[in-house]
């Protein structure tokens, strides 16, 4: 196993979000910062040499990007996933949500109906507000800390005119990686009715305990034809400050009206390390991927003990996938607002407050589990102490 993954690195001197901007949701920077979805682990070798390489010519003027990039993102895809993505259809976005909001703006109507798939990643809610389309929420179901999809809702959403759905594949922050046969079923619903699918598929390399990623586009040609689908390196690799991912379009002429607008924004080009970066994991960053998913199924493992052995009141719902830990603190009998104070003031811990993801996310906190084992040992032990005590 890399030793990396057991490495502390002080995130304090490399002006880390998640350490600095801890303040604006807790009130202070002093605690363990454990909310923010990056990783606490220095990234694969391969990718820091070839930045290095990168950095020691010493010019880091605008970057040309070569056919080769969204070839090697399609290689990944075709061996990962079993995706023929095509690399005709790809376009560089700074970050999945831009790429996504952006997309919305060209695409869609304002009086058009989106829905998205509570609780889920926040930032889905706020593009649709900021864009001023109307959301539409399809609860997601939960029973003895699974969640599956309510079709019978997600039907009911199709028929009130819902024309696009934001799906979250795999799920944050529930952990669930969708079975082939349950996104069939979303499939077999949006052809029906005529919903676009723009699938959110970040997270769709950190498959755990032998879960299989299923790309949504991957489904059929038909269902291809209506899938806008959103990948990046940035949780697979820790790459997220680089700013890079890649958006798959279901036809040409799209992608070609969105570069259009990217050019007119000047923001078109990969910055030079994002590009050598990219290509670096996608080339030569399979082995250390999967030593990160054994060392984050140590964690979840890990984790699952110490709250059924040591605080059985809060229920630690393990996830199929990503390196994101959804827990119920509503079996303590304290207000979701007691549990944030007393985690951030007794315990020194800074956990995402499950209100932020909507629909049923009262009481529920979101633990980014991707830090060395030591640092997690401890935020878990003064959490204890802090809901106890």
């Amino acid at each position: 196993m890399n030793d990396c993954f057991d490495r502390v690195v002080d995130r304090s001197n490399n002006f880390a979000a998640k350490v600095e901007e801890s303040v604006l949701h807790y009130g202070t920077n002093d605690l363990i910062p454990l909310w923010i979805a990056d990783m606490d682990f220095p990234t694969a070798k391969p990718i820091t040499d070839a930045i290095i390489r990168r950095a020691q010519q010493g010019i880091y003027g605008y970057t040309y990007r070569p056919d080769a990039y969204f070839e090697t993102i399609a290689a990944w895809q075709k061996r990962r996933n079993g995706w023929q993505a095509d690399p005709a259809k790809m376009a560089f976005a700074p970050g999945v949500i831009p790429g996504m909001r952006l997309y919305l703006q060209l695409f869609t109507n304002p009086e058009d109906k989106c829905i998205i798939q509570q609780p889920v990643y926040h930032p889905f809610a706020d593009i649709l507000q900021n864009t001023g389309r109307t959301m539409l929420v399809n609860p997601l179901k939960e029973e003895n800390g699974y969640y599956t999809m309510d079709l019978e809702d997600l039907e009911e959403k199709a028929k009130e005119g819902a024309k696009y759905l934001i799906l979250c594949n795999p799920h944050n922050p529930v952990g669930r990686s969708w079975k082939k046969e349950e996104l069939e079923q979303v499939a077999d619903l949006c052809l029906r009715y005529g919903i676009e699918v723009l699938s959110d598929e970040i997270h769709g390399d950190l498959m755990l305990f032998g879960h299989r990623h299923t790309p949504f586009a991957s489904l059929s040609e038909e269902v291809a034809k209506i899938t806008t689908t959103f990948t990046a390196p940035s949780k697979t690799f820790n790459l997220a400050g680089l700013q890079s991912s890649t958006i798959h379009f279901a036809d040409e002429a799209k992608k070609e009206r969105y570069i259009k607008t990217l050019k007119e924004m000047d923001i078109a080009r990969n910055n030079c390390f994002s590009l050598v970066a990219t290509m670096a994991a996608y080339e030569e960053g399979e082995g250390w991927l999967e030593e990160l998913k054994t060392y984050l199924e140590g964690n979840m493992n890990d984790l699952e003990q110490f709250f059924q052995q040591e605080l059985p009141q809060v229920k630690f719902l393990k996830p199929e996938c990503t390196y994101l830990a959804w827990l119920n603190f509503n079996g303590l009998g304290y207000s979701a607002d007691e549990v944030k104070r007393r985690l951030v003031e007794k315990a020194k811990v800074g956990l995402s407050d499950g209100r932020e993801f909507g629909f049923d996310g009262e009481g529920y906190f979101r633990l980014n589990a991707a830090t060395p084992r030591v640092i997690l040992e401890r935020a878990c032990a003064q959490i204890k102490e802090a809901m106890t005590m």
